[in-house]
């Protein structure tokens, strides 16, 4: 008879496993329970299903409502899903603060703007992409920024409210359009922009514009510095920030230099700098190391750790394929990243971002513990190796399943490369691309 039992378990869970995501509380509990009392059944999928346990711990995963786990693309997000609302505890809600905007992205690599034959739309925005990487990885997120009133204004937070963002921070404006940006993109992904926005709406956000208990309920408060570039959006940005350190939240910040936008290299580089010290968290690039720096080497620690100030908990270099690098108070070191076939860095970077804010705001301590950070960083690299994979930055922001599932490949070392038809699997159902992810040398 308990063989009988434990066949049906192994079968019922192999079907739950191969599902795009876990749907409700009663089969996570269900799954909880096939672990504890049925840890020899071998049904294929189970040593998956426990690394998805033991990320979320076992009590996360029985009190989960079904929103905290990856939507399927295509379908609105379950009602109140990253909606912050008057009983939302205030560790749960990371609101991101900056610009979204419509980046053009060329359909093949290689090209100039003018060479370019055709042109991609997708939305994007540094600030906005971590809102909605933060709430596909099953977070809670919000959104403060200005849009136009015109359909790509409103197409936009379309957008966010579709991907499960809160939107009730955006304001729209009669007389400024949404901003544009046309991307170019080299052999390699990497990329150049020509930016649209004189001005553009997200300029002229103003201080009173603000909404200030969307701000208050937030565990982390997240900004870049184009924000900072002119008035009045610059003091709504000091504002804002000012608004969410009386309120004891974390602020996490991404320079995401963009040079085309300021006035010359030096009004950036003292710009960016001129918030540095209010910031909890940083982010940068290798590129951003050198600019700040002023030509230093972003290979050496020393010239890294000037970016370094008394208040900050934890400063983040990134480095492509290659990983990334982590500095504390206690403790630095690097992790390593996914070598994957990309065709466009765009949101890399943000998918990065929000990987690690999304394991962060429930757990404060990595500050503190080396392992678990090690542990989040992996997955916030995993984050930006699948976001290179598709063209565009939201359009191709991974879900937590697929970013977990990707981590398991690579851990087991497959003896074959895993093909696009594998991982499109692993993926929500309208993404399914035709290109190799993973490269000979990951194997």
């Amino acid at each position: 008879m308990e063989g009988l039992v434990s066949l049906f378990y192994g079968c019922f869970m192999e079907n739950l496993l191969s599902s795009s995501r876990i749907r409700s509380k009663v089969e996570c509990t269900a799954l909880m329970l096939h672990l504890q009392q049925y840890p020899d059944v071998g049904c294929p999928g189970m040593q998956d299903a426990e690394f998805r346990l033991n990320g979320l711990g076992i009590s996360d995963c029985v009190q989960a409502p079904c929103a905290q786990f990856h939507l399927d693309n295509g379908k609105k997000a379950p009602e109140g899903h990253g909606m912050a609302s008057d009983d939302d505890e205030k560790s749960d809600l990371v609101v991101c603060f900056g610009e979204m905007l419509i980046d053009f992205v060329p359909t093949l690599s290689g090209y100039s703007l003018a060479d370019a034959p055709s042109f991609k739309k997708a939305p994007g925005g540094a600030p906005a992409n971590v809102a909605v990487a933060i709430s596909r990885l099953g977070g809670h997120s919000a959104f403060i920024g200005k849009l136009g009133d015109d359909e790509f204004g409103h197409m936009l937070k379309g957008i966010l409210t579709h991907h499960g963002v809160d939107s009730t921070g955006i304001r729209f404006d009669d007389n400024a359009r949404t901003a544009l940006a046309f991307v170019t993109l080299r052999e390699d992904g990497e990329r150049e922009f020509m930016f649209y926005r004189n001005p553009s709406a997200d300029m002229l956000l103003h201080e009173s514009e603000l909404d200030m208990d969307l701000i208050a309920k937030a565990s982390i408060f997240h900004f870049g510095s184009i924000s900072l570039i002119s008035e009045p959006c610059r003091s709504a940005h000091l504002a804002a920030m000012k608004a969410a350190k009386q309120s004891g939240t974390l602020l996490s910040y991404d320079p995401n230099v963009r040079l085309p936008l300021w006035p010359s290299a030096e009004e950036a580089r003292k710009g960016i700098m001129s918030i540095w010290h209010e910031a909890d968290l940083i982010k940068v690039s290798e590129d951003e190391v050198a600019f700040l720096t002023d030509g230093g080497d972003p290979d050496d620690d020393d010239v890294v750790m000037q970016l370094w100030h008394p208040g900050l908990k934890l400063l983040l270099l990134t480095e492509g394929q290659e990983g990334c690098r982590y500095y504390t108070k206690a403790f630095h070191g690097r992790v390593s990243g996914f070598k994957v076939s990309a065709i466009d860095s765009t949101g890399a970077g943000d998918a990065f971002v929000g990987g690690v804010l999304s394991q962060l705001v429930s757990n404060t301590s990595l500050f503190q513990d080396e392992a678990r950070l090690r542990e989040a960083l992996r997955f916030a690299n995993a984050c930006g190796a699948l976001t290179t994979t598709e063209r565009g930055a939201i359009p191709a922001l991974p879900d937590k399943d697929t970013v977990l599932r990707l981590i398991t490949v690579c851990d087991k070392q497959l003896p074959r490369v895993p093909s696009w038809q594998n991982i499109s699997q692993w993926r929500i159902p309208s993404r399914q691309p035709s290109r190799e992810i993973l490269t000979e040398d990951d194997v």
